[in-house]
Parts: C-alpha cells; structure tokens; sequence
C-alpha cells in the first residue's frame, strides 16, 4: 500500500483544516487506518485511528472532541477533519496503515508509513 497525505496548509488558531490520505491498490479495506504527527524537536506522536470498517475510532486525549478521523472505501481515502486548531497543533501530519489490528495502529508499530503533510496553525 502506497499512501499520499495532503491537505495540509497555513491556518490561524480556531481555524479548520481537513486533511486526505490516498491510498493505491484494491485492498484499502483492508487496513486499519491511522493519523499521526510530529513536531520539531519532538517525537512523532498518535493522533487518531480507524478500523477497517469505519465502525471504531480512537483518538489522542489531546485531539478528542476537535478532530474526527473518517474514510471512504470506495475511494480507497482516510480524512482528518481538524476543528478548533491550537499552535499546538502544528506538526507534519502523517497517515500510517496497517492490517493486523486498530490497537496495533493506535501503538505506531505499523506496516505502511505516508510522506507527510505540514500543518501550520498561527497565533
């Protein structure tokens, strides 16, 4: 599985963004999908996931309740749909795959990695 994020942009704080993840193949379904970013200086950090199905997410403390994770199958997509974006926030935004478990995706330890995505939120 191949994965291209984009979406990503300049935003000022309370402003929204939503970011896309393309994915290539026939098997997309398949996966358990996840977001996560990482800041300078920083380690790279968990910020949401999806099961195969759609049926079951999981978010990071720090997004619940401003971000919501959501794909479509029929076009092989995952979304991040960010609101009430903080400073804090910023951070290039990866979208990861993996076909054995949510939690699996949840811990990082995942089977495919995207390039990244920028975003900026401004003060």
């Amino acid at each position: 599985v191949q994965l291209q994020a984009s979406g990503g942009g300049l935003v000022q704080a309370g402003g929204s963004l939503r970011l896309s993840c393309a994915a290539s193949g026939r098997t997309f379904s398949r996966y358990h999908m996840g977001w996560f970013r990482q800041a300078p200086g920083r380690e790279r950090e968990f910020v949401a996931a999806i099961s195969r199905s759609g049926g079951s997410t999981y978010y990071a403390d720090s997004v619940k309740g401003r971000f919501t994770i959501a794909r479509d199958n029929a076009k092989n997509t995952v979304y991040l749909q960010m609101n009430s974006l903080k400073p804090e926030d910023t951070a290039v935004y990866y979208c990861a795959a993996d076909y054995g478990s949510l939690s699996t995706v949840v811990s990082g330890a995942v089977d495919y990695w995207g390039k990244g995505t920028q975003v900026t939120v401004s003060s």
